[in-house]
C-alpha cells in the first residue's frame, strides 16, 4: 500500500505519523512534505496546489490512496482531477469544498437547510457603504459583529470587533485588499457568546464517523488576547463537547449538512470540520472547514487507536457504513511554537534546537510545520507557526 499525503504542515506530519502506525505498513510519500515527514517516508518536491503534478506523481508512483491536508488544493479541484483519473483520494470536490472556500456560500447554505448559525449578511465589491451601515446598525442595537473575508485567508480573515470603529476598519481592510481576492466578498455576522469547540467527521458522503472533539485557541497571546491566528494550540477531547452536545450536533448540523450537499449535487466526502460556538441557546456553527484542523489534528489523531490507513481507505472507496473508530481514554494537547514576528512578519532562518530531546520525552511527539533544513543541515524556521 502506497499512500500520498499532500501538504507540508504539522497536520500532514501528524497524518503521516498516524498512517505509519498502520498494521499494513504503508509506504508513504509527502508532497512536498517537510524535514519531519522525511523521517516517515519520501518527500517529493511537488507543490500542494500543483494539480497536474500531483496527479502525474500518483500515476507514476502507483499510489494506492491520496490524503489531502490543506484546503487550497481542495478548492482548486485536486479531488475532481484524481477522481476523473480513477485515483482513490480522501477529500471533497471543488464544489463541495465551497463550504470552506466561500463563507458566503456556507452561510447561505446553512440558511437554506436550517442549520443553526449566527445572523448575517453578505456584501460584495461596491457594497462597502451598505456593509458599514449594517455593522453600525448592529452596534447601535447593542450587538457586536464579526467581520469575515469570504475566501481563503489562511485563518487570518476573521476579525471579532469590539466596537463600531473596529468593524468599520475591518470592513475597509477586507475590501481594501488586505486579504487579496478572499476579501472580494465580506460576511458581517452577529457575535456569538460562548465557548468554541471543533468537531470532526470523516465521511464517504453518506455514512460518517466522529473523531474526538477538540478545542482550538486562535488568539496570539496568553489570556485570549491579541489577533486571531491559524491556531496557537489545542487539546482533545474537549470536555465541554459532552455526549449530549455531540448528539445534537450530529442531528442538527452534520446530518443536515451531508443531506444538503447531496441535494446540491455535491456530496461531501472526506473530513468535515465543524467549528462550533456553544451558546446558551445550543451549538451554532461558526464555520466549516473541508479538511482536518491545524493544530487540532496533532492532538486528535494520537488518540485514535483504530487503523487510520484502513479508515481513510474506507472513506475514499465509499465503504464507511458500519465502520467504528476506536479511541484511547487518554488526553492530548498541542502547543504551537511560532517564529518571531508571527503573524504579521514571521522571521525565517532561526536555528531550532532541542528537537531530539523533546521527541525523547515519553508520550511526547514533535510535529514539524514551518521548518526547513539550513545549509549546515540544521533545522531552521521557515514559516509562522513552526
Amino acid at each position: 500500500m502506497r499512500i500520498l499525503v499532500v501538504g507540508s504542515g504539522g497536520r500532514e506530519h501528524a497524518l503521516g505519523w498516524a498512517l505509519a502506525r498502520s498494521p499494513a505498513r504503508p509506504s508513504l510519500l509527502f508532497a512536498p512534505g517537510n524535514p519531519g515527514t522525511a523521517a516517515l517516508g519520501e518527500n517529493v518536491p511537488v507543490a500542494a496546489t500543483d494539480v497536474d503534478g500531483l496527479a502525474r506523481l500518483a500515476r507514476e508512483r502507483a499510489v494506492t490512496l491520496t490524503v489531502v491536508g490543506p484546503e487550497a488544493p481542495l478548492v482548486a479541484g485536486l479531488v475532481d482531477r484524481f477522481e476523473a483519473d480513477g485515483l482513490a483520494i480522501v477529500g471533497p470536490t471543488a464544489k463541495a469544498a465551497q463550504l470552506e472556500g466561500s463563507k458566503a456560500f456556507a452561510k447561505a447554505f446553512m440558511d437554506r437547510y436550517g442549520i443553526p448559525t449566527a445572523a448575517f449578511r453578505t456584501f460584495g465589491q461596491g457594497e462597502i457603504a451598505a456593509a458599514l451601515a449594517y455593522a453600525d446598525a448592529r452596534f447601535e442595537a447593542g450587538t457586536p459583529v464579526v467581520v469575515k473575508a469570504s475566501g481563503l485567508a489562511a485563518g487570518k480573515g476573521v476579525v471579532v470587533c469590539g466596537s463600531a470603529a473596529e468593524a468599520r476598519a475591518a470592513i475597509e481592510d477586507a475590501f481594501g485588499g488586505r486579504f487579496g481576492a478572499a476579501g472580494d466578498e465580506v460576511v458581517v455576522e452577529a457575535f456569538m457568546a460562548g465557548e468554541e469547540a471543533s468537531v470532526f467527521a470523516l465521511t464517504d458522503g453518506e455514512a460518517y464517523v466522529l473523531l474526538a472533539p477538540a478545542q482550538d485557541h486562535k488568539r496570539l497571546l496568553d489570556g485570549d488576547l491579541g489577533p486571531n491566528t491559524g491556531g496557537m494550540g489545542a487539546y482533545a477531547p474537549a470536555p465541554i463537547a459532552t455526549g449530549r452536545i455531540l448528539t445534537e450536533v450530529c442531528r442538527r448540523v452534520i446530518e443536515p449538512t451531508l443531506a444538503g450537499m447531496q441535494a446540491e449535487g455535491a456530496p461531501f466526502r472526506g473530513f468535515l470540520y465543524v467549528g462550533l460556538m456553544l451558546t446558551p441557546d445550543g451549538p451554532r456553527v461558526v464555520e466549516y472547514n473541508a479538511r482536518l484542523g491545524d493544530p487540532e489534528t496533532q492532538c486528535v489523531l494520537p488518540l485514535v487507536t483504530s487503523d487510520v490507513a484502513a479508515l481513510l481507505d474506507a472513506a475514499a472507496r465509499r465503504r464507511l457504513a458500519g465502520v467504528r473508530v476506536e479511541t484511547s481514554a487518554d488526553h492530548a494537547a498541542t502547543v504551537v511554537l511560532a517564529a518571531a514576528g508571527y503573524p504579521d512578519a514571521p522571521r525565517g532562518g532561526d536555528v531550532i534546537e532541542g528537537l531530539d530531546e523533546a521527541a525523547g520525552v515519553e508520550g511526547a511527539h514533535v510535529f514539524h510545520a514551518g521548518t526547513a533544513l539550513g545549509a549546515d543541515g540544521r533545522v531552521v524556521t521557515a514559516g509562522g507557526r513552526v
